[in-house]
């Protein structure tokens, strides 16, 4: 006892005296280094003046909330046409061949799939029939009058748990799956039975395109992937810079002369031919000082013509880029992630505050601009937001993520009516032999 006594004596002793010496230092460095004007530690005093004139580097863009040539009438010459949604390459849907009177057919229906509204799931059409997926990977094939074909399903007790969400692509005879637990099938498109079955290393999180005998895909690690459509063997990978967070946005590719055009989480826009995976340039839209907002950057699908790519973002941009070489040709200040459409000389896409906006292809010039949401209540329509829109012979699509389906004049862009779905977020509309579909949550409206 006697000597444990001694021991933290001894502790007690050694604490004391360092902690003296501890004050003592900073008493001496303070007396020493002195903070008036004649110590000679501190540089020469200097009144601070205010500074003028400041540039200021992060400025809130202001977002484009008004009517702009409300009155002007827009007229199209451009043929409606009927395949738009079947291996649509430069993603532009055009004006379709749609001038329906909204009444439902039929439903298409399926296992409620959680958390819909996190995601843009498609409608993959083969021939007159629908292809769609329920809740635990279970993949449908309907025909036209609703009924069901085949259903298939080849994942493991756990993977459905996972409740993966489907990616579809397709050629004549072959049905391409992928997901976002990474993995990827084949499937005989006619009788659903599985052809080859692999996994990836990361889950994929884009659209799927086919071309030839390859399909190509962007996992969660901004790689292009190309793939054997025979046998899932991977014939190239092309990897941008990855995002430590994921955006749960799909990216987007087009193909273009024998050239694949896609984008990443970070808002990078690349090019690489589709043989050899060769990147051929790559153009950011970004700044590096923004890529920590990855996660909140939500870009558009691109759609493209000959010589140009089009694209936006919900960061108010809304971007022409040379398809030869990447160069800017212009920007605009639209607030949108909606895919946009081209038609004649035309761009027409919707931003989020909900305005029906079209501006001039080669300039990027606004022609007009009208309140399509003028119809909601004010308190309501903060909360609203587009999903997406298609384009038909005198009127324009549109729906939102409160379920409701809003018709809209072409030539005057006023919104002529508003169709309720459902009271949550429904898909963007595909169609297919004049027929409108929309996917909500557990189902497939078809409309006449």
């Amino acid at each position: 006892m006697l000597k444990l006594n001694q021991n933290l004596k001894k502790d007690l002793t050694e604490i004391l005296v360092n902690s003296f010496l501890k004050i003592l230092l900073i008493f001496i460095c303070l007396t020493s280094c002195s903070f008036n004007k004649n110590s000679k530690f501190w540089t020469k005093s200097e009144k601070i003046e205010e500074i003028k004139n400041v540039e200021k580097i992060f400025v809130k863009e202001k977002i484009l909330n008004r009517e702009f040539n409300p009155s002007l009438k827009i007229s199209l010459y451009t043929k409606a046409i009927d395949k738009s949604f079947f291996n649509n390459y430069d993603n532009n849907n055009g004006r379709i061949n749609y001038d329906g009177d909204l009444k439902s057919i039929s439903r298409f229906k399926f296992s409620k799939i959680d958390n819909f509204y996190q995601y843009d799931p498609i409608i993959l059409f083969d021939n007159s029939n629908v292809i769609f997926f329920d809740n635990k990977g279970t993949i449908l094939k309907f025909d036209q009058d609703s009924r069901l074909i085949w259903k298939k399903n080849y994942y493991s007790k756990s993977q459905k748990k996972q409740k993966p969400i489907l990616l579809f692509g397709s050629n004549e005879k072959t049905l391409i799956v992928a997901d976002n637990i990474a993995k990827y099938y084949a499937l005989d498109i006619n009788t659903g039975k599985l052809l080859w079955s692999k996994n990836n290393v990361a889950p994929f999180n884009s659209q799927l395109k086919t071309y030839k005998n390859k399909f190509f895909i962007i996992d969660f690690e901004n790689t292009l992937r190309s793939y054997s459509i025979k046998n899932g063997v991977e014939i190239w990978n092309i990897r941008t810079e990855s995002s430590l967070i994921r955006s749960q946005k799909k990216l987007s590719m087009v193909i273009l002369n024998k050239k694949i055009y896609f984008n990443n989480s970070l808002g990078d826009l690349s090019a690489v031919d589709i043989e050899s995976g060769e990147l051929l340039w790559q153009s950011p839209t970004q700044s590096s000082l923004v890529y920590i907002d990855g996660f909140f950057l939500k870009t558009s699908d691109i759609i493209a013509d000959k010589n140009n790519l089009y694209f936006s973002n919900n960061k108010n941009e809304f971007f022409s880029i040379d398809i030869n070489n990447g160069t800017l040709n212009w920007k605009q200040k639209i607030n949108s992630n909606l895919r946009p459409t081209l038609i004649d000389n035309y761009i027409f896409t919707v931003s989020l505050e909900g305005y029906l906006i079209v501006m001039e292809k080669l300039s990027g010039n606004i022609i007009r601009s009208t309140d399509i949401f003028k119809n909601f209540k004010p308190k309501k329509r903060s909360k609203i937001q587009p999903v997406g829109f298609i384009v038909g012979v005198n009127n324009i699509y549109l729906t939102t993520d409160n379920g409701r389906l809003l018709v809209i004049d072409i030539t005057t862009g006023t919104t002529s009516s508003i169709l309720k779905i459902d009271n949550d977020k429904i898909s963007r509309p595909f169609v297919l032999n004049k027929n409108l579909y929309i996917i909500k949550d557990n189902s497939i409206i078809k409309l006449n």
